[in-house]
């Protein structure tokens, strides 16, 4: 009986120990968050940023190759490369992209099975050939390229990864102080969250990609077609949007036709 109670008040004592630890994790890493904020200066939003500028285009164009790499590398077409950096350029030079400061550069990647297109840190901004086939007009490619760019100037990958090393501070500090179900329930919960923060990110994109779009003279309302490219290429079979970082089309089709009933709120109108 005495050796039972030695052990259980070890173990309250280690417990203890645990618990202080966790503590101490969690302030830190949300101290850590919180003195991480900034106003972006496009969409006027705080944000919790622990890079800057310089530091996110050197992330991102050190990814690049990987990125590049995994979806076949670049498109062996020259002209079709050189349309598409025309259309890039004359996005960012006409928006109000021009002075934000990112490097921005425009590939095709040469996947013909892949209907995607994505940004990276800092400016690279990729479109694989299997979704520029589905498109049928310059201004639908202008969309999808100006959503990426609405990416890169809503720093959307440098507020996750802040978002992210909260997170993993957290669960680490759960980790520390509970038992493994409570755990697995702390990093089940973290993974929702983040889904969240993606569908929100998508449709702001969705919006500054219109204001990119009318700034720089193509039919905003194009951005409406490429929803309906996405809609036909997912040949139905999309996720419900509670359980998908990207939200339906159907409502987003809703959110970019409000956006362009409201073009004087653009960021750099006025």
């Amino acid at each position: 009986m005495i050796r039972i109670g030695s052990n259980s008040a070890r173990s309250r004592s280690g417990g203890g120990i645990r618990i202080i630890l966790a503590i101490g994790m969690a302030i830190f890493a949300i101290i850590s968050y919180m003195s991480s904020q900034s106003t972006n200066e496009v969409t006027g939003e705080n944000q919790h940023i622990s890079l800057s500028k310089e530091q996110e285009i050197v992330l991102g164009y050190q990814s690049a190759p990987q990125m590049e790499a995994e979806f076949g590398g670049e498109y062996p077409d020259n002209q079709v490369q050189a349309r598409i950096d025309e259309i890039g350029e004359r996005l960012v030079s006409q928006s109000v992209a021009a002075s934000q400061g990112w490097e921005f550069e425009f590939t095709v990647l040469d996947d013909e099975q892949t209907v995607n297109a994505f940004a990276l840190p800092g400016g690279p901004v990729y479109i694989t050939a299997g979704l520029l086939e589905q498109l049928s007009t310059e201004d639908q490619v202008a969309g999808v390229l100006g959503h990426e760019i609405g990416h890169v100037l809503a720093r959307h990958s440098a507020a996750q990864m802040a978002q992210s090393e909260l997170t993993n501070g957290l669960i680490g500090a759960v980790l520390v102080a509970s038992d493994t179900n409570t755990a697995a329930t702390a990093q089940m919960v973290a993974q929702l969250i983040t889904m969240s923060y993606g569908r929100d990110d998508e449709l702001q994109s969705d919006w500054l990609g219109v204001c990119i779009m009318d700034q720089a003279g193509y039919d905003p309302s194009e951005m409406v077609g490429v929803m309906q490219v996405l809609q036909a290429a997912s040949g139905g079979s999309s996720m419900p949007e509670f359980a998908s970082t990207h939200p339906n089309p159907e409502n987003r089709i809703a959110r970019i036709e409000e956006a362009l009933n409201n073009l004087d709120q653009c960021p750099g109108r006025g």
